[in-house]
């Protein structure tokens, strides 16, 4: 198995498990389940201060009780008060003793037996939230068996009313109302889950499930049309995901179509090429024959079809190396750019009929970190591009300046080049489409493969080219090429040999 099958059946296999995740792995599970404790946290933080209210409620609704018993315990007026009488009232009560304070005096009012110590001493008055909440898990975690002794005012009368009492009743009666808030609390929060889960689901979870599912599917078949999601209608930020992802759709449908057309090219192109060289290559021995002719009648034709041969054969050329699979990586090299100007002067070989002035205006000691081969393909692209320009301009007249200008400087470690003419300048479709293939063609039945093959080979050189101007007042390019990183060794032994 190779690594490209590898690697699509490890996507295929991954495809096919999101389609099937378990339920508490999908969004929807994970949602409902911190939905759910979400909930369940917010109900134990109000729990924590109603626990604390419900004690001291608690508490102080005792202290009421024995108060209003304490009233006709205290009107004995000294007499002794009979220990059965005493023994229902603190059973009524659920107290051990009780006891009545009243200007700096204590009078125990009834008690059945006096516990050996006090475990905890409770001033009802004290409300700070904090001493409450803590006293209320205090009783829950630790009581149970302890005596306390509860206290606090009768009233406005200035009396105080003192009672001793087991905290297990409290403690009990704690458990039960914490058992029923927490029953409560988790049907609110079930309700609250599945309300809030119900929702986001309807509006969140399907849209983005449905965007999901159409991802896998459009993966599986990006050409057929019928697999772009159709977005719903709606302003939010889903509904501009929806929309974004049908454009992005639709380009890359787009796109592949022109890839599939070009790779069809390129396989076209490749079965004809061997026949279609040697019938050009015929042809060209033909013509060299012709030229030496002597007929003033073919002497005549023979550069118009020496010519076109040419152009036929730099055409199929062009186009191959295009639909090659990629271009080799640059071997850089420093040279002199004045050098590589002067070659690509002698390649275009200008009639000084045509009226187009070259000129070389690189310093002879410019130099510049590439490739020079592919470099030669990059400026001869260019100025075989402005020298067409320029000679197919049926406009221009005797007075009519023609020239194709080269120049280069440097700032800091980056060289620029610049290709200026005077020709006609591109038309609007090749600007709106520079350096796309088959559409940035600057004349008619051009292809744009020699501005798109500029960019790829400037592009591999990690630089920049960019169309300056082109309205109509000539057309000017401008190429940035970064010099070559050098390690610190070979910059120390550059500047040893240089020294």
């Amino acid at each position: 198995m190779t690594a490209t099958q590898h690697r699509q059946e490890n996507g295929s296999v991954r495809l096919h498990a999101g389609r099937r995740l378990p339920v508490l792995k999908r969004l929807s599970g994970k949602l409902l389940r911190l939905t759910l404790l979400f909930g369940l946290l917010a109900e134990v933080m109000i729990f924590v201060p109603i626990i604390a209210d419900m004690r001291i409620r608690w508490l102080s609704d005792r202290l009421n009780t024995v108060a209003a018993a304490s009233v006709v315990l205290a009107a004995s007026d000294g007499e002794d008060i009979p220990q059965s009488v005493q023994n229902d009232v603190l059973l009524a009560t659920g107290t051990k003793a009780i006891v009545l304070r009243e200007k700096g005096a204590s009078r125990l009012l009834a008690v059945s037996e006096m516990p050996s110590k006090v475990d905890k001493h409770i001033d009802i008055t004290v409300t700070d939230p904090v001493t409450a909440i803590r006293d209320a898990f205090d009783t829950l975690i630790n009581g149970g068996a302890r005596v306390i002794r509860v206290y606090g005012p009768v009233g406005d009368t200035g009396k105080v009313i003192e009672l001793l009492t087991s905290d297990a009743p409290l403690r009990n009666a704690m458990l039960r109302y914490a058992r029923n808030v927490a029953l409560i609390s988790l049907f609110i929060s079930v309700i609250t889950a599945g309300l809030v889960f119900l929702t986001i689901s309807r509006l969140l979870i399907r849209p983005i499930q449905r965007m999901s599912d159409n991802m896998l599917a459009f993966a599986k078949g990006p050409d057929d049309p019928q697999r772009i999601i159709k977005p719903e209608n709606r302003e939010d930020e889903l509904g501009i995901a929806q929309r974004e992802l049908a454009g992005m759709q639709h380009q890359l449908q787009r796109t592949l179509s022109e890839q599939k057309h070009l790779a069809d090219l390129g396989l076209a192109v490749s079965k004809i090429n061997h026949d279609m060289r040697n019938i050009l290559a015929s042809a060209q021995l033909i013509s060299d024959h012709l030229a030496n002719t002597s007929d003033p009648a073919i002497q005549r034709f023979v550069p118009k079809l020496v010519r076109t041969i040419d152009r036929a054969i730099n055409y199929s050329q062009t186009v191959l190396a295009y639909g090659g699979t990629q271009e080799a990586p640059p071997q850089r090299r420093r040279v002199k750019l004045r050098t590589i100007i002067s070659d690509v002067e002698e390649m275009l070989s200008l009639d000084t009929k045509s009226g187009i002035e070259f000129r070389n205006l690189v310093p002879a000691d410019f130099e510049i970190d590439v490739d020079p081969d592919q470099f030669f393909r990059i400026i001869s692209n260019l100025c075989r591009n402005s020298v067409q320009a320029m000679t197919a301009d049926t406009r221009s007249g005797p007075a009519v300046v023609k020239r194709l200008t080269i120049t280069a400087g440097q700032i800091g470690t980056t060289s620029i080049i610049g290709i200026d003419d005077t020709g006609p300048g591109l038309p609007l479709k090749a600007r709106e489409n520079l350096f796309t293939a088959f559409k940035g063609s600057a004349r008619s039945g051009g292809t744009g493969l020699g501005l798109a093959i500029v960019h790829e080979l400037v592009r591999a050189h990690g630089g920049t080219i960019e169309l300056r101007s082109g309205d109509g007042a000539g057309t000017s390019f401008e190429i940035r090429i970064p010099d070559q990183p050098v390690s610190l060794a070979e910059w120390r032994s550059r500047r040893d040999s240089a020294s």
